[in-house]
């Protein structure tokens, strides 16, 4: 009897169009839904606004969530698989000047749904964290193989609920989702 190997998924060959559009258009949707929640919601929307303090809080959970995503990268297979499947398809087609836009839409429109938005309508608690970062987790999910890329961005989605809930400012999380995407794909991209 002949074993049959497990194939890797094919990874979709995108554009570099093709990507920048679907980022954008995922930002759009998502605030779309943030606005829509808040004006039919009766919650406050967690506060943004400039701090040093909190600034510099953004840039060291940034720098840290890229330390443990290198790390959980070299030493789990399983998720080194299912990112390098997500980063091939979103940055293969991208030049170094579109990191920009991968850092800042997503790290705007995601923060503002997922900690602005949906953790004060859930709570503002330890349930509301968790289901926000458990779908936060799931719109990274890009086929069935790639459920570690979820888990790990579901426990990056607690990590900067917690950051939201402990500092009161979307600045936090805002800061350190930017910088994380913007210097994980730069260490993909040019590792590659």
């Amino acid at each position: 009897m002949v074993e049959q190997q497990k194939q890797k998924p094919e990874i979709p060959n995108l554009s570099r169009t093709q990507v920048l559009v679907a980022i954008g258009a995922t930002a759009i949707v998502l605030w779309i839904v943030a606005k829509l929640w808040l004006r039919f919601g009766n919650f406050p929307l967690f506060k943004l606004y400039w701090s040093p303090i909190h600034l510099c809080l953004g840039f060291g959970l940034g720098l840290i969530i890229t330390i443990l995503s290198s790390l959980a990268y070299h030493f789990f297979a399983a998720y080194r698989q299912s990112a390098d499947y997500y980063l091939e398809m979103v940055l293969k087609p991208l030049a170094l000047p579109d990191l920009l836009w991968l850092g800042l839409l997503p790290g705007l429109s995601e923060e503002l749904l997922f900690r602005g938005v949906m953790l004060p309508a859930l709570g503002a608690n330890h349930l509301a964290v968790i289901v926000s970062s458990a779908c936060f987790g799931v719109l990274h999910l890009s086929g069935s193989e790639q459920w570690p890329y979820v888990v790990w961005a579901t426990i990056i989605g607690i990590i900067l609920g917690y950051s939201t809930l402990l500092t009161g400012n979307l600045l936090v999380p805002i800061i350190a989702h930017i910088l994380t995407n913007l210097l994980s794909s730069y260490l993909w991209k040019t590792r590659s």
